[in-house]
């Protein structure tokens, strides 16, 4: 008696410990954490770290924000997502397409900004504990790179403002080209020279990396010159902004005032408090929380979605390429807490870091404790150097900037998918062009498109005819109500419009779901193939649909178990000359 209750209560135990390690995926590998794993989650945290500081004060220019915003955002995810994570690899904080997306909404205001956090991140994560991810499917591949080539256009050209050292330039895209060109006049000879050659620099160890080869069969010092370069290239944002902060300084100091200089920022760490549900406008108009979130509009569903797709395509990535696998609406309720707990610390919305996760895989990390380390040095800078911050010029900011999002233009997908399904252009160009009027509205017409495409396929499948004697045709995909209508028709015009008319083989492989109105469609025809005297035979069915089928009592109902069985039954009986009635072993051949 006591040994079942025992096995009882002892499987309870274990559904209760699987249960919270899927919850809190740190228990998993917390308890075999080891020395070695130490040391490479501190090198990687610190990689990444010196990486993650420049990056973030440079996307919250992108974002219309004073670039203390940028580190407020990029330390809770280290923290949250080592908790909730389930990938080593991802990192999770501010970036290029996030940052524009938020421009796009709240205009550089930092209250929006922060309350805008705070529902992105109750949407996702509402989204993944009820399970709802698979919504992110709804967002094809056509429309996402449409998406990212036009971000890193809109992000890209809209530095080359602080690269020519202009001012005064509004931020909409249109606007911005032509007074950009129309102002480039006014450039200042000291910023030119700057960003060029941070650029410069940039696509030197970007391209020094990306050529330094294995390590295979090299010597002593040929190892250690390729980790040396390997370590400045991926250092090369904070290198370029320390150098150029120190160039500035010195003009400075000498009175030569020849940079645009990020200027006074705020010191110290951001409060930890609740986030601002109202705003106030600059002549004291109260704002209320109803009507910022009505600002918002389509962009409130935008925003959290993108920065899912983001982070949960980042993850499966790097899960693939590293033999692991993730848990994509656990990522989903990590990306969602870090927003939440953000909006306390001033942050605006952040996803997964492509380049950032890059750099965290390739140094080795082991763990999603690297992200920590990475955290630390955030705090550290807001702690202690925000006073040199005030000189880093927009220049050497910018250039980081154009790096970091050159690589997302990728016009070669056109090609490609010129070569392989035309009709995906149509999406990616929707997406493309209207993302530079809103970018929000680029998502939205993209799915609009890919939704239509899809309504399209489902109602005109591609459909095979050929006549072995009699009329066979063939459905290359399933058959749901938006096509019932289109295949009557053919049958109409290929078979009950000739004279005389003719029987018809219809194929239904491919066809695993039936619905009400293709059931209808379907006792129409028959009634008319007994009106002409000629046969509609279904053939192929698969069990299910041939139950429903059943199921709805058609009059004049035949199905075949295989074409051959179908085509020979008809041939066997001449109903195209003469009309007559089916031979006596039809129950051998065929079944009603």
């Amino acid at each position: 008696m006591d040994q079942p209750l025992l096995q009882r209560a002892t499987r309870r135990g274990c559904s209760s410990c699987r249960m919270l390690k899927a919850w809190l995926p740190i228990l998993s590998w917390l308890p075999k954490y080891n020395f070695k794993w130490l040391q490479m989650d501190l090198l990687a945290g610190v990689t990444v770290g010196l990486t993650t500081v420049p990056q973030a004060l440079a996307y919250a220019e992108v974002a219309g924000l004073p670039v203390q915003y940028g580190l407020y955002s990029a330390f809770m995810g280290g923290f949250i997502y080592t908790l909730l994570g389930t990938s080593k690899d991802v990192t999770l904080g501010p970036t290029a397409i996030m940052s524009l997306l938020c421009f796009s909404l709240v205009g550089g205001e930092p209250r929006r900004a922060v309350l805008l956090s705070l529902l992105c991140g109750v949407i996702q994560a509402a989204l993944a504990l009820l399970r709802l991810g698979f919504i992110l499917d709804f967002i094809s591949f056509p429309v996402l790179k449409g998406f990212t080539c036009a971000a890193a256009i809109t992000i890209g050209f809209g530095q080359v403002k602080n690269i020519l050292g202009l001012h005064d330039i509004p931020h909409e895209f249109f606007p911005q080209l032509y007074y950009t060109f129309y102002k480039i006049s006014e450039a200042q000879i000291g910023d030119v020279v700057l960003g060029l050659l941070c650029v410069a620099l940039l696509v030197m160890l970007m391209s020094m990396k990306a050529n330094l080869g294995s390590d295979d069969d090299a010597t002593r010092f040929s190892r250690a010159a390729r980790r040396f370069v390997w370590t400045v290239s991926t250092m090369r944002n904070a290198l370029i902004v320390v150098a150029a902060s120190v160039c500035a300084f010195s003009w400075e100091a000498f009175g030569y005032h020849i940079f645009t200089i990020t200027g006074e920022t705020s010191e110290g760490l951001p409060h930890f408090r609740p986030p601002p549900t109202t705003d106030t406008t600059d002549n004291g108009t109260v704002v209320t929380f109803g009507e910022i979130v009505e600002g918002f509009g389509g962009g409130l569903a935008v925003i959290p979605f993108m920065g899912m797709l983001e982070s949960i395509a980042i993850a499966k990535a790097f899960a693939r390429q590293n033999n692991y696998r993730i848990d994509a609406n656990q990522e989903l309720l990590a990306i969602g807490v870090t927003n939440i707990m953000g909006s306390f610390v001033s942050a605006y919305p952040v996803t997964g870091s492509f380049g950032r996760t890059a750099v965290n895989s390739q140094t080795g990390v082991c763990t999603p404790a690297g992200g920590i380390v990475t955290s630390v040095i955030v705090l550290l800078s807001l702690a202690f150097l925000m006073p040199a911050f005030y000189y880093i010029p927009k220049a050497s900011l910018a250039a980081v900037i154009i790096c970091a999002v050159a690589p997302m233009v990728d016009f070669h997908i056109v090609a490609k998918m010129w070569r392989m399904h035309k009709l995906d252009l149509l999406p990616f160009i929707v997406t493309f062009l209207m993302s530079f009027w809103q970018v929000h509205y680029g998502i939205i017409g993209g799915v609009a498109a890919s939704g239509a495409l899809l309504m399209y396929t489902l109602a005109r499948p591609r459909i095979t005819m050929s006549n072995p004697g009699v009329l066979l045709i063939q459905l290359a995909s399933g058959l749901s109500f938006p096509a019932a209508e289109h295949l009557s028709r053919i049958i109409h015009t290929q078979a009950l419009q000739e004279s005389p008319p003719q029987s018809v083989v219809l194929d239904c492989h491919h066809v695993s779901e039936i619905d009400y109105t293709v059931i209808n469609e379907l006792s129409d025809l028959l009634r008319q193939f007994k009106h002409k005297n000629v046969h509609l035979i279904l053939a192929r069915l698969q069990p299910n649909v041939l139950e429903v089928l059943l199921a709805a009592d058609l009059e004049g109902f035949r199905y075949a178990d295989s074409i051959d069985t179908a085509l020979q039954w008809d041939k066997e009986t001449p109903v195209l000359n003469a009309g007559s009635v089916r031979p006596q072993s039809e129950e051998e051949t065929f079944k009603h």
